[in-house]
């Protein structure tokens, strides 16, 4: 029997992957599962880079814009429903497109999430009263030295992160790090991530020039309509929390749209920080004719046969 296969077009935000996807899933005659987790709350759409309409109706989309932002929904659930899905559609496609910038959402399809120790709830409360009361620099010297390792490896900007490693580290006394990549899931089908990639000069270029068209689409109008509910974690995301500033008069519209653009810039370098660890993607030039990567694709899917 032929083996199922999974096409992951990744790289940097803005880079073109939706199209992409879109060219080597009509190539294939087959549908997209989208992992990007800013497109999958239906409130949300011009600040995430939703598909347009006609882009969704030239192939069929899973999970865009399928939840609330109101509904409580993590990369766990994320992982059950999207392999449930491949399962449906590997019953009539030898090969399924997914595309998506979220690294772990990613990680959770292709090879499962890691399984870690249940641990006192009461330490994520002691941490986040200390993250109000000292800040995240202090949070950031605890993890390093407690678990070096993900010092170095996780996005230390970002306080959920550095919180949920540091429960782990003080909830079970061994480093967050310890409990990664343990139990890699044997999934039915293979995997061939496919990179689109540029000079950096050209993808931050690129960033810019979205953020000026969602705005000139209506960005700002989107956040005020989201505005009431900017407590949801769904909303703790560029493009709408630099605008609530705005909204709350702290700070100038050029200001909100330069730091949405500073923002998203720093977001790429993660993704290129994460994806470089990858050993296995094949990289494109963002500009390759979609013919010429479905033509190496394809090339690659009867190696794996043989």
């Amino acid at each position: 029997m032929e083996p199922k296969s999974l096409i992951t077009v990744v790289g940097p935000t803005a880079i073109g992957k939706t199209s992409l996807a879109i060219g080597l899933a009509r190539h294939f005659n087959t549908q997209i599962i989208s992992s990007d987790s800013r497109q999958f709350y239906k409130e949300m759409y011009i600040g995430t880079a939703v598909p347009n309409p006609s882009e969704l109706e030239a192939v069929k989309h899973h999970f865009i814009q399928h939840i609330s932002i109101h509904d409580p929904y993590t990369v766990g659930d994320f992982e059950i429903q999207a392999i449930n899905r491949l399962k449906e559609l590997f019953l009539s496609n030898a090969v399924v497109v997914m595309a998506g910038g979220s690294g772990l959402y990613n990680k959770a399809v292709i090879e499962g999430l890691d399984d870690f120790p249940k641990v006192d709830p009461q330490i994520r409360l002691e941490l986040n009263k200390q993250l109000e009361t000292v800040g995240i620099a202090a949070l950031q010297t605890q993890l390093q030295a407690l678990d070096s390792v993900s010092y170095t490896n996780i996005d230390l900007q970002n306080p959920h992160r550095v919180i949920r490693a540091l429960e782990i580290c003080i909830g079970t006394g061994k480093p967050f790090s310890s409990y990664l990549n343990q139990n890699q899931q044997q999934r039915s089908f293979q995997t061939i991530k496919i990179g689109l990639t540029a000079e950096r000069s050209v993808i931050y270029d690129r960033i810019n020039q979205r953020v000026d068209i969602m705005i000139e689409n209506g960005l700002l109008e989107e956040a005020k309509s989201l505005y009431p509910y900017r407590h949801l974690n769904a909303l703790q995301t560029v493009g709408y929390k630099e605008l609530f500033e705005f909204i709350q008069g702290k700070v100038s519209l050029e200001f909100a749209v330069a730091e949405i653009k500073k923002n998203t810039r720093r977001f790429a370098k993660r993704q290129l920080t994460w994806l470089n660890k990858e050993a296995d993607i094949h990289w494109f030039d963002f500009q390759t004719p979609h013919q010429e990567i479905a033509k190496k694709v394809t090339e690659i899917l009867n190696l794996h046969a043989h």
